[in-house]
Order: C-alpha cells, then sequence, then structure tokens
C-alpha cells in the first residue's frame, strides 16, 4: 500500500482522471484516512465470484453486471484526513420538472400501497430520479465536502471511462467480514432530525424496520447460519433519523460471503419483501432503470496488516495479514452526466403509507447532496 505524499489528494484525482484511467476514492466511517484506488489500465473487469479481491461496484437488478478493480491491476494510496485540503465551493443548479417529480411519484406510491393492500407483497421500496442541470461540476470538491459533512457514513467518488462517474455518501452496511466475524445492518425508518434526543418512531417506520431485520435474519437461519441480533436503536444520517439492527455471527469460509450476498441482495431495505415479486414491480413500474443506485460497492478480500504482539518474545511485534471485505448499499448517490447531476432517491413503502408524506421523505433525503452543493 503506497502513502500519498508527492500528490496532495486533489491533484491525485486530476492527474488520473486527466489519463482516463478508472479509479475510486472513499472513505469508510470514522476512518482518518482517505483511500484511492486506481487502476493501470483502462480495462473493464466484471465481477466472476467473490473470492476475488479488489474494489467491487454492483448495480440493483443483475449481478452478471458486477464491476471489479482488481487488486492486481490497482494501485492503493491513503491521504490523511489531516493533510486533506477541504475547499467548499458553491454551485448552483436547478431542479428540472420540480412539481411533475412530486405528481409522478405521489401516483407511483399509491399504485404500490394497491399493490400492497392486494396481498402480493407486504413492503415495496419505490424511488424516483431528481435532475439537477448544473454547468461545470466539480465533482472532486463534492466528493471531499461529503467526506467532511458526513463523516459516520461511506462517501466515494467513482470513476471508469466506459461507464462514468458516480459519488455519494450511504449510512448503510451491507455486509461486513473480518477473519471469520460478519456484520449486517439493518437499516430503514426515516424522520427529519429536529435536535431533539427523545425520538418518536411512528409504527409504519417500526414495521418497516422489522421487516427487514426479519427477513436477513430468516435468510441467515435457512443457511444455517447462526447469529446475534442486537437491540433497535435510532442513528443519524445528516439531516434524517433512520431506526437500526445490527446482526452479527461466525462464518466458515470466503464461499460464505457469496451465499449471504446471494440472499441479502437486495435487501427490503432497497427492494421489498417478497424481494422477486417487489422487483418485478419495481422494474415494471419506476419508469427508469437504477443501474447502480441500490446496488452494493466497496472492497472485497482485501489485505489488511496489523501488528500483533509475538507471544515468548519480549518486546518484539510481528505483522499479521487478515482478508477484509466491507460492503455498502449504494444509497445518497448521484450519477453526473454533461451539465446535469442525477440524483437518485427512495423510500420503503407499506399498507400505512401516504403518498404525500412519501414524496416529503425523498425531499428530506435529496438535502444531503444538496446542503453539500
Amino acid at each position: 500500500m503506497l502513502q500519498g505524499n508527492s500528490f496532495n489528494l486533489a491533484e491525485r484525482i486530476e492527474q488520473i482522471y486527466t489519463k482516463k484511467l478508472p479509479f475510486v476514492v472513499y472513505h469508510k466511517p470514522e476512518d482518518n484516512f482517505i483511500r484511492c484506488i486506481s487502476q493501470t489500465d483502462d480495462s473493464l473487469s466484471i465481477l466472476t465470484d467473490f473470492t476475488e479481491k479488489g474494489f467491487v461496484f454492483a448495480p440493483f437488478t443483475d449481478k452478471s453486471g458486477s464491476i471489479l478493480f482488481p487488486k492486481k491491476n490497482t494501485i492503493s494510496e491513503n491521504f490523511s484526513l489531516s493533510e486533506v485540503d477541504f475547499v467548499s465551493k458553491k454551485q448552483h443548479f436547478t431542479v428540472k420538472k420540480e412539481a411533475e417529480n412530486k405528481i409522478l411519484h405521489e401516483k407511483l406510491v399509491k399504485k404500490g400501497i394497491d399493490f400492497i393492500k392486494s396481498g402480493v407483497v407486504d413492503k415495496v421500496v419505490l424511488s424516483r430520479k431528481e435532475v439537477l442541470e448544473i454547468t461545470k461540476f466539480d465533482f472532486t470538491t463534492t466528493f471531499l465536502q461529503l467526506v467532511k459533512k458526513y463523516p459516520n457514513a461511506f462517501s466515494y467518488l467513482w470513476y471508469h471511462p466506459k461507464i462514468g462517474i458516480w459519488l455519494g455518501a450511504t449510512p448503510e452496511i451491507l455486509l461486513q467480514v473480518k477473519k471469520n466475524r460478519f456484520k449486517i445492518m439493518s437499516l430503514a425508518g426515516t424522520q427529519a432530525y429536529n435536535g431533539t434526543k427523545n425520538v418518536v418512531w411512528k409504527t409504519k417506520e417500526i414495521q418497516e424496520q422489522k421487516i427487514v431485520t426479519d427477513y436477513i435474519v430468516n435468510c441467515c437461519g435457512e443457511k444455517n447460519i447462526a447469529c446475534k441480533i442486537s437491540d433497535a436503536y435510532t442513528v443519524k444520517a445528516g439531516n434524517i433519523l433512520h431506526i437500526r439492527t445490527d446482526i452479527q455471527g461466525n462464518i466458515s469460509d470466503t464461499n460464505t460471503i457469496s451465499t449471504l450476498i446471494e440472499v441479502l441482495h437486495p435487501t427490503p431495505a432497497v427492494c421489498g419483501m417478497p424481494k422477486s415479486k417487489a422487483r418485478e414491480f419495481i422494474i415494471k413500474n419506476e419508469r427508469y432503470n437504477r443501474e447502480f443506485y441500490t446496488g452494493f460497492l466497496g472492497e472485497l478480500n482485501l489485505d489488511y496488516t496489523t501488528k500483533r504482539q509475538q507471544r515468548n518474545i519480549e518486546n518484539h511485534s510481528y505483522k499479521r495479514a487478515s482478508l477484509e471485505t466491507n460492503l455498502f448499499v449504494n444509497l445518497r448517490c448521484m450519477q453526473v452526466q454533461k451539465n446535469a447531476i442525477e440524483l437518485y432517491l427512495g423510500g420503503g413503502i407499506t399498507k400505512g403509507s401516504i403518498p404525500q408524506d412519501e414524496y416529503t421523505e425523498t425531499v428530506l433525503k435529496s438535502r444531503i447532496i444538496k446542503n453539500i452543493l
């Protein structure tokens, strides 16, 4: 692993982007550095299985379209947060077809509620795409401001010349594996943060989050994977709050990573329940292709070297490498287009949902990005 010394981070991003080489820069929650992984050529590598090593970027529906920056074909650099220049820059934008967006999304939610009441599904997650017209969008500055403003999120800037530019700040872990321990996050339910410590949740949000937790636990049970479940608690993500439950357990080998992802993705938090029926409804009715929104991204089987005290040898230590996987659900994200950026916004729909409230929830989520701009 290289240390980023000869360039500051912004200069390094500009250098790689000018050469049209694939790269990702990202900050994991509470890390004290930003990592930059860049390919040595512009090849497009597709993930074949979850025993490979590298950085993966997976779409919502077709897992065969998961893109991998293979470790063997990349350079990895770390940039200390204390040395990063977090210069802010005001960027002017206008929301395209805002009134139409509201009408269409509320109609979609109403259709989703009727679908749930018909008894086919218990929950479906519906989303919309909001286009912001903007000239000379500065993606590097925007990424750095995401890192600064949301240190507890997974913030990233991802580029491939054959795909385009994506960036975002997601609060949701899909799967973490360290040695033989895994951790899964069940995150759902949304309300605005108003500064109070006494948070009260409505029945609709509590039920929505419980559906996600129960689904994950049942999936683990079907694969004979024992797990421990925490109590539900409230977490803050930018200007909004969610309900979270942590699910942890042991795995035996890397094949179980593939098994867990197979049953987890897409989770009820981004798709619905039952998964297959909810996904069919989404693809048929959302009127656009989610692409990598509500997919997942992150480190796959990467080596981390840590110091350990060696037994029976006084005042000596040794280095021990372990493989880690850190995958996050691609929420609160955007895709960069020419003179525009596309925000992806959604929420969980249950039979108790109200269309106007669901649209308001997407507006709250859009401010995660808009506050940066």
